[in-house]
């Protein structure tokens, strides 16, 4: 912060937002809790997030962390934000700063009736980009109708099927700005640009987009799943060009007398009093404790949100499971005890975002208590590599 402050001359950063690659560290909740100290001490003026899926803004906001705005892929192409993203924001007050609104510069006229060009042809990283959205979407074709649509719609009203791209964009209920690149010195570019604020979008024109996307996929999970699993929609395919490898979060310790068994401990108090691990791994099958939405020492994460804990709660399963050797696709079987039965939905749904590969045997019931004032505790068993 003091560093962005000293570059722009500036004694008040107006907005900081925060990017987190792997939601099985806990600590952005952390980091977030600190800029926010910031922001009361004056120094930062809004908090935002960018490429955060709706599960951990939920987690977030859940928190008692002010959250401002949230930046994300939101186009034409693809349209997740417009879906529980969406709902969610409005709900609680959010902004979305929309970026790929133009798709790498696909949704122009540049590429209205022009052949699919080769992988060789494309040079820049953007359009390489932007060009696994288009074949996740559904491929040139689908790219083509949208583009001829949106010409349709442009000749209307005088404007680029650009403007109309960003235009749709821009009238999206919880979005606030869109982030559209411009070079130095492509004048043109931007006075194009500035044509957005000309027109708006009438019923007919909604029409004619609509029916042009009803041809397209939609893009796999949630906003800025493309960076944190397959399939990756980055320029290379993979996260190579972002980075190198994600810290582990919890470290697996031989077991005192056991060759061949390891645990893992998470650092709260209760597993060394009495005397229990997060996970344990025999062979190839790893046991997960209980698990509730305990963050650091004791504090609970989203409380009264039973779908923010079990989003919690998963990833703390999902981050044990990883220093084990295992993941959320070798789980074999999975246990939750909810309060109140009536919530099983949030919690099936949440658990049904992780699990939608794997499809464990699962069980749910119902208890009187649950020691902490907890809404819901999971247990997970794994086999790797069955």
């Amino acid at each position: 912060v003091e560093r962005s402050r000293a570059r722009l001359g500036a004694a008040r950063i107006d907005l900081m937002q925060l990017h987190w690659w792997s939601f099985e560290h806990p600590a952005y909740l952390d980091v977030m809790r600190a800029l926010a100290a910031l922001r009361q001490e004056g120094l930062i003026g809004e908090l935002g997030v960018t490429n955060f899926d709706t599960d951990h803004l939920r987690v977030v906001v859940g928190s008692g962390i002010p959250v401002f705005t949230n930046q994300v892929c939101f186009s034409l192409l693809d349209r997740r934000a417009a879906e529980d993203m969406t709902a969610f924001c409005l709900e609680h007050g959010i902004r979305l700063l929309a970026y790929g609104t133009l798709a790498g510069g696909f949704l122009s006229e540049r590429w209205l009736g022009a052949p699919e060009p080769a992988e060789a042809e494309i040079a820049d990283w953007s359009k390489m980009k932007y060009r696994r959205f288009i074949e996740a979407a559904g491929g040139w074709g689908v790219l083509q109708g949208i583009l001829g649509a949106l010409a349709r719609v442009a000749a209307k009203h005088g404007v680029s099927v650009a403007n109309v791209a960003v235009r749709w964009v821009l009238e999206q209920p919880a979005v606030a700005a869109v982030i559209v690149g411009a070079r130095l010195g492509e004048r043109e570019h931007r006075a194009d640009n500035l044509r957005v604020f000309s027109f708006a979008l009438d019923d007919e024109d909604r029409a004619v987009i609509a029916a042009a996307l009803a041809d397209a996929r939609r893009i796999p999970g949630d906003c800025g799943d493309e960076y944190r699993r397959p399939p990756y929609l980055t320029a290379s395919g993979d996260l190579s060009h972002h980075l190198t490898a994600l810290p582990a979060v919890y470290a697996a310790a031989p077991v005192p007398g056991r060759p061949g068994r390891l645990r893992v401990d998470t650092g709260s108090v209760w597993e060394g009093a009495c005397g229990y691990a997060r996970a344990v791994r025999v062979g190839e099958r790893i046991l997960v404790s209980g698990t509730t939405a305990t963050h650091g020492a004791g504090e609970v994460v989203c409380p009264g949100d039973v779908a923010g804990q079990t989003v919690y709660i998963l990833d703390k399963v999902a981050a044990s499971l990883a220093a084990l050797g295992g993941s959320l696709d070798d789980v074999v079987r999975t246990r939750i005890y909810l309060r109140d039965a009536g919530q099983w939905e949030a919690v099936g749904r949440v658990h049904g975002r992780y699990f939608r590969n794997a499809r464990p045997a699962n069980t749910l019931v119902e208890v009187s208590a649950l020691v902490g004032g907890y809404d819901v505790e999971i247990e997970a068993e794994a086999v790797v590599g069955v």
